[in-house]
């Protein structure tokens, strides 16, 4: 066993426990952060397999932004952790169906060859100068153009209706009307009411009282 393999087999360690530890874990900030952890060794493998870019954008977007908002989120919320917990193990059977396949086509991808499959060929050895963001951009921009548009129309579509489905209205709800608000006029907003003047009433002075 070289080098290598050996870090390989210390980060993939790792990653295997932190994930184990998100969904076990009692507390979520607890789980959160474990799950840091596991983007992070993720990130170290990619490193591995000379994908600098997809590993420090990995750290940057997913560790410096999302899980950043998921600890806000869960240190501000007034999570009831005993009713979190009720329906574990009713999804159990459900996550081990899953869990099951998963493992079988890791295993079918893995062992090509015992399986009369064609092995997956060893990544090619590339030069001290070789860019692969550059790599990706030409891929993404050349031969994948079209499901590179068409994920990126999905997108938009989910954004648009996110905000849909926010800025709906809803009864009981105060909200503003622009259009209402650029056709306003003064006469609208202020009235001059004509008030008669008030007499002045002269106070009547105070007599002491006598002694």
């Amino acid at each position: 066993m070289n080098f290598e393999t050996a870090v390989f087999y210390f980060f993939s360690a790792i990653l295997l426990f932190a994930g184990v530890r998100v969904i076990t874990a009692r507390n979520p900030v607890h789980a959160a952060l474990f799950l840091v952890l596991a983007f992070f060794t993720a990130a170290g493998l990619w490193l591995m397999l000379e994908a600098e870019f997809l590993a420090i954008t990995l750290v940057l977007v997913y560790v410096g932004a999302v899980m950043v908002l998921f600890l806000f989120v869960v240190m501000m919320l007034d999570i009831n952790l005993d009713k979190l917990r009720e329906g574990f193990w009713d999804y159990l059977p459900l996550a081990a169906i899953v869990a099951t396949l998963m493992v079988l086509e890791m295993a079918v991808v893995l062992g090509g060859k015992q399986f009369g499959l064609s092995a997956v060929p060893a990544p090619i050895a590339h030069a001290a100068n070789y860019s692969n963001t550059k790599e990706l951009g030409r891929l993404l921009y050349t031969d994948y153009v079209y499901p590179f548009e068409l994920a990126a129309v999905i997108l938009l579509v989910a954004i648009v209706a996110a905000i849909a489905l926010t800025m709906r209205r809803r009864k009981h709800t105060k909200y503003q009307d622009p259009a209402q608000q650029v056709k306003i006029k003064r006469a609208d907003r202020i009235r001059m009411v004509s008030m008669p003047s008030e007499k002045t009433v002269l106070a009547e002075p105070v007599t002491q009282p006598e002694k």
